[in-house]
């Protein structure tokens, strides 16, 4: 199911999509309940927004081999994670806006977990799956030079605007095989399967419930593969996650 968060008359509201490029309106949320109520709209006439407003953005690095091969960094024994706060967060169709000053600014296409239910020190990775209520197409934005000068992570991907997630909150889905794509102005430059994160998502679920209680509507970026490059002023940046429609964000 594909579940799209937009304004509607005014408000905030959910739906499903229901074939022929409608929504089905829904009352309620995916979080707390819902069901079908009786009208659809067109999904070309309305504003998507974020699928989730989430209260942190618990991020994963070099968690494909080959990104961290690209780095030059050695594969990590552990998720290494890192916040980006909820003050990033755009939908679909917003635009990324690059500081001046900050230096080269890079794309990274990633799968993001959606937590529906809450998660504190989950007991075991299998347990893990259970929480996550579906998948979104995240953004992973990151001002490549402010993170080699700060070494830790939060300037360089905590800019407004540097964390695009959407469109849609994908549920059903096998999340431990979904093909993920990176295209900037059409050029795919990232090209991945999630069978190759070293930490699977289950796994993630686990360990992050570890350190912090994962809230519904938070969401876990799972890592990107290789294939990062520049952001340009002008430019179109697409994240693809199979199953879950595309992310386009321009670029100012």
């Amino acid at each position: 199911m594909k579940l799209y968060r937009f304004e509607y008359e005014g408000a905030l509201r959910w739906g499903r999509e229901d074939g022929a490029g409608r929504l089905r309106l829904l009352d309620g949320d995916p979080f707390a309940g819902f069901r079908d109520a009786a009208s659809s709209v067109a999904l070309a006439s309305v504003r998507l927004m974020a699928p989730v407003h989430p209260s942190k953005v618990v991020a994963i690095g070099l968690n494909y081999k080959d990104h961290a091969a690209e780095q030059g960094k050695p594969v990590p024994a552990e998720p290494l994670m890192f916040l980006k706060p909820p003050s990033a967060v755009i939908g679909p169709g917003a635009t990324i806006e690059i500081p001046t000053w900050a230096g080269r600014v890079d794309h990274e296409a990633e799968m993001g977990l959606v937590i529906g239910t809450t998660a504190r020190d989950v007991k075991d990775a299998a347990a893990g799956r259970a929480h996550i209520l579906g998948a979104v197409c995240v953004n992973d934005v990151t001002a490549r030079e402010l993170q080699g000068k700060d070494v830790q992570y939060t300037r360089a991907k905590g800019f407004d605007t540097f964390c695009p997630v959407g469109p849609c909150l994908a549920t059903g889905l096998d999340y431990d095989n979904l093909r993920v794509t990176g295209r900037v102005n059409g050029e795919v430059r990232q090209k991945s399967r999630t069978d190759q994160l070293i930490f699977d998502a289950s796994y993630l679920v686990w360990f992050v419930s570890r350190v912090m209680t994962l809230l519904p509507g938070d969401i876990i970026s799972t890592g990107t593969p290789a294939g990062i490059g520049p952001l340009a002023a002008g430019g179109v940046v697409e994240v693809v996650v199979e199953g879950g429609g595309v992310l386009r964000n321009p670029v100012t």
